[in-house]
């Protein structure tokens, strides 16, 4: 059975590889080759799930070793898989959600020149982002972790006649370089402190204690931060958050899939994999909980400011991201329930996304919630399946988010001392500004009356519900948002299944459970409260008012491109200025000045050669006469 892990990649790998070299013979039904590799995968992770629940928890873990990559002296990289409870939950994921995607991006797409390319991109990242989790060393981590950073590139800026796609695209693929740099480091601080790159040497496994554990806390702070770095990249957490909302320039599948439960999951998987280094490194620990509440509060603020559905979502990825990050800087304590949220914002987001794909694919691809209104009536599927996810991530109590949400927040109370009680009211504020943004949305989509405008060609929107192939999987998505949460709340049953992995601890709150469970409650219910006052009662204005300070930086995404552009853009482009007037008037001067002289030198030269014998014997007397003279000076010394 183990012979099915490396198919979970080269299913996928191999649709990609199909669609990009068989040509337009595959134009007519490429899309269900890619949509059925998809779904081949995710055939083969419950056959491979089956099997692990049929064993012993501490026997789960099984290791496949295809071939040595890089077999030097000193310097072993092998190609081989690691499936153990945390991975095999993100494969499951990822291809479930995954599929549905494909699927849904079928109809979508339906009209697209391109479609073939579009799935070939789409199972490339699928590939990419399965070898990332199943990878079991840093560096073949670090192969799948490129090749999603080069299918996001692809797939944000797949409309690449948009110049707004085409920059986003851009803008994303540098900023996660950033990130990526931070990764490389790390791994290079690991080989070169531990001489190893695999899980099992660096992090430990079967309950023997790896190599971090001899290490200096220094060193491994170094390791820590920069592999929280890569997680912001990835993840899209402050200081390296900046690209996320431009990447809904993108078709919107692609937002579902980068925002949902991929790319922007794979930095809290490579935090939570690394939990060995980060528990003996409270420093970085500590970092990564800074980073994940201050992301968690900046992602919510500049979701309520925005009028574009797909950029409010996009808010709301960054904010929910944070929560997760935020769990995993908690240690033992919160790693499960970082993931367990991980898994419920995959079915609720993804759900949502592809709502917002609906609702623009049924308004002439309008994304302003300005100009929607009154939808409920023309779309009732999209009204009903995007209603269950917007329940679910506002944490209502029952559904999804109302679990994983309220576990992330204890366990910030569970802190203990002021550090707790300022996470857990992070955390809480965060909770009341997700409901009143998503109850904005809500209100500004599919209530109040309808506020449809032409376009600039004059065509009005005739709302219509799409087809099946489009509301089938958000069907199945809101399904899970509703369940999810609850499978996971009974008897532990989730914890259980990660502690092999993860570990966990309990924490000493100094609130108890329900009274936690009774604040979120409440500040939830403040936030649809207050959204609705604003949103509800009184007719929306389709041209924004000018609003507050703070609600003119969020739209600006709280001024963080400029912020970027003066304090990294401005300095980067003097110093390359500076660098290329230094290289092309210093050094280049300097041998192009060289090379001159020399060749002045060797014209000048060049004319006592003349080819005359009598030049030359005048010469000869000359130096003669010179040596002559030189002897007899030196004897009259």
């Amino acid at each position: 059975m183990n012979s099915l892990i490396p198919l979970l990649v080269v299913a996928p790998l191999a649709g990609a590889a199909l669609l990009l070299l068989g040509g337009r013979a595959l134009d007519r039904f490429g899309h269900w080759l890619a949509t059925g590799l998809a779904a081949l995968s995710f055939g083969f992770g419950l056959v491979l799930f089956s099997g692990m629940l049929g064993r012993e928890a501490e026997h789960r873990a099984v290791t496949t070793h295809l071939f040595s990559w890089i077999p030097v002296n000193g310097f072993q990289a092998d190609v081989a898989f690691r499936l153990d409870q945390l991975s095999m939950t993100f494969v499951l994921l990822i291809t479930g959600v995954g599929t549905l995607i494909h699927l849904y991006s079928v109809g979508y797409m339906a009209h697209d020149e391109r479609r073939r390319r579009f799935f070939a991109y789409l199972n490339l990242f699928l590939a990419a982002m399965l070898l990332l989790v199943v990878a079991d060393n840093y560096l073949l981590l670090y192969f799948g972790w490129e090749g999603v950073g080069l299918a996001s590139y692809l797939l944000i800026g797949f409309w690449q006649h948009k110049p707004s796609a085409a920059t986003a695209a851009k803008k994303a693929f540098l900023v996660n370089r950033v990130g990526d740099l931070g990764l490389s480091i790390a791994i290079m601080l690991m080989f070169a402190e531990f001489g190893s790159f695999a899980f099992g040497s660096v992090l430990g496994s079967d309950g023997t204690a790896g190599a971090v554990a001899q290490a200096s806390e220094g060193k491994l702070t170094a390791i820590g931060l920069m592999l929280l770095l890569a997680a912001c990249g990835k993840s899209a957490q402050v200081p390296l958050q900046s690209w996320l909302g431009d990447a809904m320039e993108g078709p919107t599948p692609v937002s579902a899939l980068i925002h949902a439960a991929t790319m922007v999951t794979a930095g809290v998987y490579l935090i939570t994999r690394s939990a060995a280094v980060f528990d003996l490194a409270p420093d970085a620990q500590t970092a990564v909980v800074v980073v994940g509440a201050v992301t968690l509060l900046f992602g919510a603020v500049v979701g309520c400011a925005k009028d574009d559905i797909k950029k409010a979502l996009a808010g709301s990825t960054m904010s929910q991201i944070g929560y997760m990050v935020l769990a995993a800087g908690l240690g033992p304590i919160g790693y499960a329930f970082a993931i367990m949220h991980l898994v419920t914002h995959g079915f609720f987001k993804a759900g949502l996304f592809l709502g917002a794909g609906s609702v623009m694919h049924g308004m002439n691809d309008e994304v302003n919630m300005r100009h929607y209104g009154g939808l409920r009536k023309y779309m009732p599927v999209t009204f009903v399946t995007f209603g269950l996810g917007y329940l679910a991530i506002i944490g209502f109590p029952g559904l999804s988010g109302f679990f994983s949400k309220d576990k992330i927040i204890e366990a910030a109370f569970a802190k203990g001392g002021t550090e707790g009680w300022i996470l857990g009211m992070c955390a809480l504020v965060g909770a009341a500004v997700t409901a009143f943004y998503m109850t904005r949305v809500m209100v500004l989509t599919f209530f109040g009356e309808k506020r449809w405008q032409s376009d600039a060609h004059g065509n009005t929107p005739h709302p219509h519900e799409s087809p099946r192939t489009m509301t089938i999987p958000m069907v199945l998505l809101a399904v899970g948002s509703v369940f999810a949460g609850g499978l996971f709340a009974f008897n532990d049953s989730f914890l259980k299944w990660l502690e092999p992995v993860t570990g966990h601890e309990e924490g000493n709150s100094p609130l108890a459970p329900l009274t936690v469970t009774l604040l979120t409650t409440g500040c939830m219910l403040a936030g649809v409260g207050l959204a609705y006052l604003m949103y509800g009662r009184s007719p929306v204005p389709v041209v924004p008012p000018v609003g507050s300070p703070l609600t003119r930086a969020a739209r600006r995404d709280l001024l963080q491109d400029d912020f970027n552009h003066a304090v990294l853009v401005r300095p980067g482009s003097a110093l390359t200025a500076t660098l290329v007037f230094f290289d092309s008037r210093g050094l280049d001067g300097v041998v192009n000045g060289l090379a001159a002289a020399i060749g002045g030198l060797s014209g000048r030269l060049r004319r006592v050669q003349t080819g005359f014998v009598r030049s030359y014997a005048l010469s000869m007397f000359g130096g003669t006469l010179v040596l002559v003279a030189m002897t007899l000076l030196m004897r009259s010394v």
